[in-house]
């Protein structure tokens, strides 16, 4: 999965020569006789388009606000306006401004293209692509017109719109970076790996950067070729340490299990990035999945503190904690702070149960028993989808000898996923010492058919690393 990021910035090719037009459109709407008029609007004008090319945009619209009551009907003066609250996101002033000076002279591409714009950046989606549209129909062979549409496109989602628009300004300007990085990750994203990647490595041959590495390691995993893979991804990581090249490394080896490598890279990177929660995640994964069970407690215990709410580092904290119950306290209290966090996520009542039971089930005095009843039910009242949250429920009952209560949690169970083989057994157990035993064999059997199917799936800690590893490369998803 790439991330979704497209380089160019829409709108924005007009204030490079507005204060020489201005100079020139000044002198014909002011009388000649006027002439110390025109030299001081002037010179406000300019005094204005200079602090907005300093980037001073507050002052600029503060310029520019005292000059237009004297000049309303001036393209040029709206136009400037409109950029610089632009360029303060106040976009219900930029599109008034915009607006104007897009009436005042309609036949202006440039001018729509910034509207479009900043009506884009205020979420009015359809009346963007209005005005993008317009501005190409206006310079069909302009270069600045076919990529801020096709890179609009793009921004929305509609790659396949985007494509030919890119393909396009990419031929107008080939030298290009940021429309030659769209083009290769629209092509990227739309199957073109062999054009993807022919473009990247000619972009490459012309600026070599970590983010071009980066993409061109995302196009060789998705080709097949981990090993190119990783390949890129270290160069990208060595010439850009950034978070996200970091993790794309990471990750990478994640993916093919060369665990030792991983944890050093995400070793390094979390002392690089230590407030980054998916890096310290991918580090407690790694150091789970080699058997350093200890230390991967610690790694996601980090990360719970990192994001809160992050579900993702309580799943790998359970998993982990499965194997290492030492450090029970610290995480117990991790999992009560997400269970108040999240009094009806199902999940976190059912973590926070299962910390408290688990290591304690058995001669415990201290363990409450009723509490981590009441959170298991809390957890089914809040999502009654949740098998295991029926079968440990069974569970609790069953060591209770309190069968009449464990059996319909089993049968609940088998009704949401009937493919858990120790559910079919407890039940089949369960079934026993009621005196069924017909009953029991069928589960019993169905346990058997199962233990042997599981034990010829597919690879369960694979699959787990790439859920992890994808849907981290887009953002803070959470698996499911």
């Amino acid at each position: 999965m790439a991330r979704r990021f497209w380089k160019g910035v829409l709108g924005k090719r007009l204030q490079c020569w507005l204060a020489i037009v201005f100079s020139v459109a000044l002198c014909a709407q002011v009388a000649p006789a006027q002439g110390s008029q025109t030299e001081n609007l002037n010179s406000e004008f300019q005094s204005a388009a200079a602090a907005y090319d300093a980037g001073h945009y507050a002052q600029a619209a503060a310029q520019l606000e005292q000059l237009l009551p004297r000049v309303p009907d001036s393209f040029e003066v709206n136009e400037l306006l409109g950029q610089a609250y632009a360029s303060l996101s106040q976009d219900a002033k930029a599109i008034e401004h915009l607006e104007a000076a897009v009436r005042l002279k309609p036949d202006s591409a440039p001018a729509r293209e910034n509207l479009a714009a900043s009506l884009a950046h205020s979420g009015k989606t359809q009346l963007a692509e209005e005005q993008f549209r317009k501005a190409l129909a206006l310079e069909p062979q302009d270069f600045d017109a076919n990529h801020n549409l096709g890179e609009f496109y793009a921004q929305s989602g509609k790659l396949v719109d985007a494509l030919p628009l890119l393909e396009r300004a990419q031929g107008i300007n080939p030298s290009s970076y940021d429309n030659g990085y769209d083009l290769a990750l629209t092509e990227f994203l739309t199957g073109r790996l062999a054009e993807a990647t022919q473009l990247v490595q000619t972009l490459i041959q012309e600026k070599n950067t970590g983010e071009l590495h980066d993409l061109l390691g995302q196009i060789d995993e998705k080709g097949g070729k981990s090993v190119a893979a990783v390949n890129e991804f270290e160069t990208a990581a060595h010439l850009e340490p950034s978070e996200e090249n970091l993790f794309d490394w990471g990750g990478e080896l994640l993916l093919h299990r060369t665990y030792e490598p991983a944890i050093e890279v995400f070793e390094a990177a979390t002392r690089r990035y230590p407030d980054s929660p998916r890096l310290m995640i991918g580090l407690g994964l790694a150091l789970d999945w080699r058997g350093k069970y200890d230390e991967a407690v610690k790694a996601l215990l980090t990360a719970t503190d990192l994001a809160p709410s992050d579900p993702r580092c309580y799943l790998y904290l359970s998993k982990a904690y499965d194997s290492s119950p030492d450090q029970a306290q610290d995480v117990i209290a991790r999992f009560r702070r997400y269970a108040e966090l999240e009094p009806s996520n199902a999940l976190a009542q059912y973590y926070y149960a299962m910390s408290l039971w688990k290591g304690k089930r058995v001669g415990d005095a201290s363990l409450n028993l009723e509490m981590v009843e009441s959170l298991l039910k809390k957890s089914i009242a809040a999502d009654d989808s949740l098998p295991e949250a029926h079968v440990q429920l069974g569970d609790l009952y069953a060591d209770q000898h309190q069968y009449d209560k464990s059996i319909p949690e089993y049968v609940r169970a088998l009704e949401l996923n009937p493919n858990l083989p120790d559910a079919h057994y407890r039940l089949g157990t369960d079934y026993v010492h009621v005196g069924q035993k017909e009953q029991a064999q069928k589960e019993f059997d169905v346990y058997q058919k199962l233990r042997a199917q599981h034990l010829a799936e597919v690879d369960k800690e694979k699959t787990e690393v790439q859920q992890f590893v994808y849907s981290s490369k887009s953002g803070p998803a959470a698996p499911q």
